[in-house]
């Protein structure tokens, strides 16, 4: 015990390096190393990781644990609504720069101020990993605000280096017809064949509420729509597919002129990174997760821990 103490004192207290240890004290490294495992083995040496400030460890375990996430990033940050996106928006940015490896194809929700932001603030990928970057949500919608959802999706591309693949078509459409003929366009068709593919998708978390930017759109849904809705039990949207306070689908009025990626279709991608924040979104946010339409989850310090009570 003397010994296995005094290795472990010299290896991890002094910075001494195993062949040092072994040439001072006459044996063999690998015996140093076989006296520095038993050390930790017999509860000599013992790891603590001190998480700095900032850093949300717990939290994010715990939010796994509960609900049965791949990943979870609790961002440290103040305030509400809009307050949080840069905060959000520079860990999504992080995240993907770590995370992305060659041959991915991404899918991405079109109407996402978080996302949006995200992509201002990444950094580009060099060498390219990415395959495609394909839009899982119709992008037409009134032109000054058209453009959102066009710059999303290309700059994305640009960034990584996959090839963009638009949905030229509005999110909703007037009738299931219209939508059928639609999804018959070669574009949109080529858009909808590239969902079999995705290996990522990264969607913002909505509620009843539309954001300002999907109402300046042109692709929110009506007061008519949303009252509807909330008569369903619906708490939320991911790609404008509305779900209750448990995850399950709910059958909105529209669900037959949306064109836009099918839930099973949604949850079939092996990575659903969701990006969403303020406390007036955590029913949305707890529903998402329950139905499991995101796998992976950044959000703030509030929201975590209002998640994680029953």
């Amino acid at each position: 015990m003397r010994l296995l103490v005094k290795v472990a004192r010299m290896y991890h207290e002094r910075g001494l390096r195993q062949p040092e240890i072994a040439e001072h004290l006459n044996m063999s490294q690998p015996r140093v190393s076989r006296l520095l495992k038993e050390a930790v083995d017999r509860d000599v040496v013992r790891t603590v990781v001190v998480p700095p400030e900032g850093v949300h460890a717990e939290l994010e375990d715990a939010l796994i644990a509960r609900y049965g996430l791949r990943e979870a990033i609790v961002v440290e940050v103040e305030g509400s609504g809009f307050d949080v996106i840069p905060a959000l928006a520079a860990a999504t940015a992080t995240v993907l720069d770590a995370t992305l490896k060659r041959g991915d194809v991404i899918g991405i929700s079109s109407w996402s101020a978080t996302l949006l932001e995200s992509v201002n603030v990444m950094r580009a990928k060099t060498p390219s990993v990415v395959q495609e970057v394909v839009q899982m949500l119709g992008g037409s919608g009134s032109p000054e605000v058209q453009l959102h959802a066009t710059r999303l999706t290309s700059r994305l591309a640009e960034l990584t280096g996959g090839r963009p693949v638009f949905a030229p078509s509005a999110a909703l459409v007037g009738s299931r017809e219209l939508r059928d003929l639609l999804s018959r366009e070669p574009a949109m068709a080529q858009a909808m064949q590239a969902w079999s593919r995705l290996t990522l998708a990264l969607v913002g978390i909505g509620t009843l509420e539309p954001s300002p930017l999907l109402r300046r759109s042109g692709n929110a849904i009506t007061a008519e729509d949303q009252r509807r809705l909330k008569e369903l039990g619906a708490v939320g949207d991911v790609c404008a597919r509305y779900f209750d306070i448990t995850g399950k689908p709910v059958d909105a009025p529209f669900n037959d002129r949306l064109i836009g990626i099918e839930p099973d279709q949604l949850r079939a991608v092996e990575r659903r990174l969701g990006v969403a924040g303020g406390l007036n979104k955590v029913a949305a946010i707890r529903g998402a997760l329950r139905g499991g339409w995101v796998n992976v989850l950044i959000t703030d310090v509030e929201v975590a821990q209002e998640l994680l009570t029953d």
